[in-house]
């Protein structure tokens, strides 16, 4: 889990980093530029961000996995205030004509999909569209609107993003009600998602959502909200009008499947281009042919992220993620505090970036920068300290203490359980080094 902090329906901050790519995408993506260049992202390098804003991102209504399945979804971003629906852009006509399987042709196959009732609000973009295929509607069963979208792309099945996209995110990061993940006897994998728009429920949003990848890369995401849009829009009912049994049928229809296959080949699975010599370093690239960035396992972070840890305070629970990062809760005796870290190689080029002229340099001209601050993630009374590293060999580590379990609950304690200048020790120690091979 990223140190920054963006608010999503699963409000992870791997979503903010995708920034620029993802409005590419075509879709309204909230950014924030501060998490952007100050957070530990989690596969934290801009390549893996377009790569995966080019599989996944084209689908103005699909879900984006960060960490611990964080879900990012188009259309919202706002400020958390309420607006009339009435106030929004007109929406574009549908077409009939934009590819095999058109836009007109997608609201057709998701009204007969859904239960009797009024639609409104209807947008789609075919097979043959540029950002690929998705549809969106407005549907009243008698109970109220509720927006219910679908979107659809492919992914390599075995990847690890697509494992994201199927499981459940981590409760010591977000709040939900309800998720189930399963194999299915065909081999696909499905996860059943009930939970919130706003991590801090300052508005009773509810967000539930079905995400299924298929053996051969079909990815189909079907979403819903107990409001006539995702974000900025007054809640219209208590729960979305479909039941995880509904979203579950939905997204195994095979009519999703025949969308992707008439998505054209060149665009199914998008790759990297290739860049010049002369591009920047941002893109991963080498000798003109870009090149996945070096990532460390998650579970060499956690063994030695508790290695690191000082005598006092025991941890009772702990995680992460494959790559790139980890976490402990400790607890002292004076309440329960969150750690979490990200260990990323081959960040140089972003050394002007992510600090500024007060940062530090140390003698063997690792560069460090802290912070203090409120929590971002709606907890009350939260704080969140934080550590910046980076070494003159390109490996960052930043690191974030909390005065809580978790950021989205309330503090349980006045400040975080390690010192700004234990979390720059454990930053700062040679035993990350030895991680990246």
């Amino acid at each position: 889990m990223p140190i920054d902090q963006h608010e999503g329906p699963y409000d992870d901050p791997f979503e903010c980093r995708l920034g620029a790519a993802l409005r590419q995408a075509g879709g309204d993506f909230d950014t924030d530029r501060h998490a952007l260049v100050s957070g530990g992202a989690v596969r934290g390098r801009r390549l893996l961000f377009r790569r995966r804003a080019a599989v996944l991102g084209g689908v103005a209504g699909i879900a984006l996995v960060g960490v611990s399945g964080a879900l990012l979804l188009p259309g919202g971003g706002g400020t958390g205030g309420e607006q009339s629906v009435a106030a929004r852009p007109s929406l574009p006509p549908v077409k009939d004509d934009d590819g095999k399987v058109s836009g007109a042709d997608l609201i057709r196959t998701l009204k007969d999909l859904l239960p009797q009732g009024e639609f409104s609000r209807e947008e789609a973009r075919g097979a043959d569209s540029e950002l690929g295929p998705y549809v969106q509607v407005v549907f009243d069963d008698g109970d109220g609107g509720a927006a219910v979208q679908v979107g659809l792309g492919r992914i390599e099945a075995d990847s690890e993003q697509a494992r994201q996209l199927t499981e459940c995110p981590d409760k010591a990061f977000v709040e939900f009600d309800s998720c189930e993940e399963s194999t299915l006897d065909d081999g696909s994998r499905l996860m059943l998602f009930q939970g919130y728009e706003y991590p801090d429920r300052r508005v009773d949003t509810k967000f539930w959502h079905a995400e299924l990848v298929t053996p051969d890369g079909y990815e189909v995401s079907v979403m819903e909200w107990n409001a006539e849009a995702q974000k900025d829009a007054p809640v219209t009912r208590d729960e979305p009008p479909l039941s995880p049994a509904q979203l579950k049928t939905i997204v195994l229809d095979g009519a999703w499947r025949k969308a992707i296959d008439a998505i054209p080949e060149d665009a199914k699975v998008p790759e990297e281009k290739e860049t010049s010599s002369t591009e920047s370093p941002e893109s991963g690239s080498t000798g003109g042919t870009s090149v996945d960035p070096p990532t460390v396992a998650g579970d060499a972070i956690q063994k030695t992220l508790t290695g690191l840890l000082p005598e006092g305070p025991e941890v009772v629970s702990k995680g992460g993620q494959e790559t790139d990062f980890a976490y402990v809760v400790l607890d002292d005796g004076k309440g329960q505090s969150l750690v979490q870290i990200n260990v990323q190689p081959g960040m140089q080029d972003l050394a002007d970036t992510l600090f500024g002229p007060d940062a530090e340099t140390l003698p063997d001209g690792t560069i460090v920068t802290t912070q203090q601050g409120p929590g971002e993630k709606g907890g009350a009374g939260v704080v969140m300290w934080t550590v910046d590293t980076l070494r003159t060999d390109g490996l960052r580590v930043v690191i974030s203490a909390f005065n809580s379990g978790a950021q989205h609950t309330a503090a349980t304690r006045d400040t975080p359980a390690l010192t700004l200048a234990q979390l720059e020790e454990i930053a700062t120690s040679e035993k990350w080094k030895t991680l990246v091979g």
